[in-house]
C-alpha cells in the first residue's frame, strides 16, 4: 500500500495543526519515517491518530521537548495498529458492546444511534488485512458507517454544534490549511468527527 498525494498532504497538514502552524513542512528524516511506515502497510489514519495521542500526552508534560520528529510517534503508531488488529480479530458481538456504556444521554437512548454504532463497530471488527482483496471497499464502508453515526450525534448537539464548528474552523485556519481544499475536507472530517464523538463520550 502506498500513500496517495492527498494522504501525504493530510499527514503534513495534521503535523502543522498540532504544532500550531510552526512546522508546516516535514523534514527529510520525517519523510524517511513515513516511507518506512508505508512499507509496513500502516494506514494514514493510524498515523494521524497517533499524532493525537502523542500531542495530548506532550501537552501534559511540565517541560515538553522542543524538538519533535515523526520518529517520536513510533510507540503510538504501533499502539494504533495493534488496536486495529485487535478489533479485527475480536468477535463482532463483543466489539459492538464495548464503548456504548460510556455514551451520554440523550444520545445513549437513541436506537438509531445505537444501531449506527453497532454497524460501525462490526465493520471495524471484520476489517481484512491491508493487502487483502476488498480491503479498500471494506475501509470505505467502515468510514461511511462512522459518518452516519457522527451525523446522528451531530444532530443531537443542536445549537451547540455551531460554536464547536467555529472553534475548529479557526484552529484549521491557524494551522495554515487552505479552506475548501481536499486537505481541509479530510482534516475537517477527522477533527469534527472526533470532537462530536468526544462530546458524547463515544
Amino acid at each position: 500500500m502506498t500513500f496517495s498525494r492527498e494522504e501525504l498532504d493530510w499527514i503534513e497538514a495534521e503535523w502543522a495543526f498540532h504544532l500550531h502552524g510552526r512546522s508546516a513542512f516535514l523534514s527529510r528524516e520525517d519523510f524517511v519515517q513515513l516511507q518506512a511506515w508505508d512499507a509496513d502497510g500502516v494506514p494514514a489514519e493510524a498515523i494521524v491518530a497517533a499524532m493525537e495521542t502523542y500531542f495530548e500526552r506532550r501537552a501534559k508534560r511540565p517541560r515538553p521537548r522542543g524538538f519533535i520528529a515523526l520518529a517520536h510517534l513510533e510507540r503510538d503508531v504501533a499502539k494504533a495498529v495493534k488496536l486495529r488488529d485487535a478489533l479485527r480479530k475480536a468477535e463482532p458481538s463483543v466489539a459492538t458492546q464495548e464503548g456504548w456504556n460510556r455514551v451520554q444521554e440523550p444520545l445513549a437512548s437513541d436506537p438509531r444511534a445505537r444501531a449506527a454504532f453497532d454497524a460501525w463497530r462490526r465493520l471495524q471488527a471484520g476489517a481484512p488485512l491491508p493487502d487483502s482483496p476488498g480491503y479498500l471497499e471494506h475501509f470505505d464502508a467502515e468510514r461511511q458507517a462512522h459518518r452516519s453515526l457522527v451525523a446522528l450525534a451531530e444532530a443531537a448537539l443542536g445549537p451547540k454544534a455551531e460554536g464547536l464548528k467555529a472553534d475548529l474552523a479557526g484552529r484549521l485556519t491557524a494551522a495554515g490549511i487552505p479552506e475548501g481544499t481536499l486537505v481541509w475536507k479530510r482534516a475537517w472530517e477527522h477533527h469534527w468527527s472526533r470532537q462530536v464523538c468526544e462530546t458524547w463520550g463515544i
